[in-house]
Formats: C-alpha cells, sequence, structure tokens
C-alpha cells in the first residue's frame, strides 16, 4: 500500500498556517519557482499537490489564464477554496493515483511544488505530467536537497529510503531521501529536458520572519528546484 502523501486535518491546518508566512516555504521555495516559472500570462497551469493555495494565487497575479489545483487533502483544499474563491479549479486526488480525470495535452506549465519527494508512485505521476503536458510545455519541480537531508539525516548519502522530518506540534513530515543522480534520472528517463536548476536561498524579507533560517538557507542547501522541458 502506498504511504499516505496529503497532510490531513490540524497538520494540514498546521501546515496551511506555516506555509503562508515561513521562511522556507514563502519566501525560499516559492519565490525561486515563481521566477523559474517566468512569464505565465494566458498560461494554462496545472499545480499538482497546490496545498493551501499558496502558488496557485502567485501564478494567478503574475497573469495565468487559469490555474487546475489538485490536492490529496480536504483540509488543504478548504484554505485553497477561502485563498482563492472561484478563480481556480480545484480537485482532491490523491497523486499516487493516476491523472485520468485530465486531457491530454491540455496543459502549458506543471507545478510540483515540494511534493515529488512525498510520493511513491513518481514514475506514473512523472508519466501522467507527460501525457497532460502539451509538447513544449513546462515541468517545475522543487524538492529537498539531497546535500541537505544528508547533512541533517546523517548516514549513507546514497540511502533511498523514507524518513521523517518533525514538523508542528507533534507531527513528522514523512518523504523520500534521494541522490541528485536519482532525482534528475528519473526526471530525464520520464522524457523531460532539463532546462534549468536552481539552490534556492531565502529572499532579504525572510529576515523580517526568521533571521536564523535566512541565514541557513544561505549557508547550508534547503532546497533544490529545477525548469523542465516536454519535447
Amino acid at each position: 500500500m502506498a504511504a499516505e502523501t496529503a497532510y490531513h486535518g490540524e497538520m494540514g491546518r498546521q501546515f496551511a498556517l506555516q506555509a503562508t508566512h515561513s521562511a522556507y516555504n514563502a519566501y525560499t521555495d516559492r519565490p525561486a519557482m515563481l521566477e523559474l516559472a517566468g512569464d505565465v500570462s494566458g498560461l494554462r497551469v496545472l499545480d499538482l499537490g497546490c496545498g493551501a493555495g499558496h502558488y496557485a494565487a502567485d501564478l494567478l497575479r503574475k497573469g495565468a489564464g487559469e490555474v487546475v489545483g489538485v490536492e490529496g487533502s480536504e483540509t488543504l483544499l478548504r484554505a485553497a477554496r477561502e485563498r482563492l474563491g472561484d478563480r481556480a479549479d480545484l480537485h482532491q486526488h490523491d497523486l499516487e493515483q493516476p491523472l485520468s480525470f485530465l486531457a491530454d495535452q491540455s496543459f502549458d506549465l506543471v507545478v510540483l511544488a515540494l511534493v515529488y519527494h512525498h510520493i511513491d508512485a513518481r514514475a506514473q505521476l512523472l508519466a501522467e505530467v507527460r501525457r497532460v503536458l502539451r509538447p513544449g510545455g513546462t515541468l517545475l519541480v522543487s524538492t529537498t536537497h539531497p546535500t541537505g537531508d544528508w547533512t541533517y539525516f546523517g548516514g549513507s548519502y546514497f540511502a533511498g529510503e523514507r524518513v521523517e522530518l518533525p514538523f508542528g506540534d507533534g507531527y513528522a513530515l514523512s518523504y523520500w531521501r534521494m541522490t541528485l543522480e536519482q532525482f534528475l534520472g528519473e526526471l530525464l528517463g520520464a522524457g523531460f529536458v532539463l532546462e534549468e536548476l536552481r539552490e534556492p536561498r531565502a529572499t532579504p524579507e525572510a529576515r523580517q520572519v526568521d533571521v536564523r533560517r535566512h541565514d541557513k538557507t544561505h549557508q547550508q542547501p534547503h532546497f533544490l528546484a529545477v525548469s523542465l522541458r516536454r519535447p
């Protein structure tokens, strides 16, 4: 049985609150992903693992023509609906399952922000992303940085294992620790072409929220973000 990848109930509520203003989510990963997205004017965007709708809201502000959000947690979807209203088409769906409700070649941009490493059925998910993305379309993926995970968890850098990271009030984030070789190998092996790679550091605004975490992102890697093209 696949592991649970969505954040439900109180854990989801805490995650939605943290994602709004945290140094890591709001001021490190999100700005990097939005910068990689570039000009999204008029694009049809698929936000997989859309969470509380933060990325979708920013993409709409940047001029995206339409955003479709997919999220497994009803708790986070409720927060997304409150944030987005009727400006996005939101679906509750387990990303461990095929995206059969989405049409072939129907999106210009697909966003997988800090969700890929939670998924067991990654090959299936990438095949589905390639199916729904038009030729020449863009896939953006961010994940925990392999070196950052090694620094935190220790052991072998090459250990491909599920780990748990303490989160919130007594919860833990469960995800796959993987090497850079594995992460990029899976994406390239699925038929995507690497366009750009970033190791995001917190923006200056993060210093007003959390000086310690701002400085940590400028001293050691936390996230990895890539832009890929579907040929």
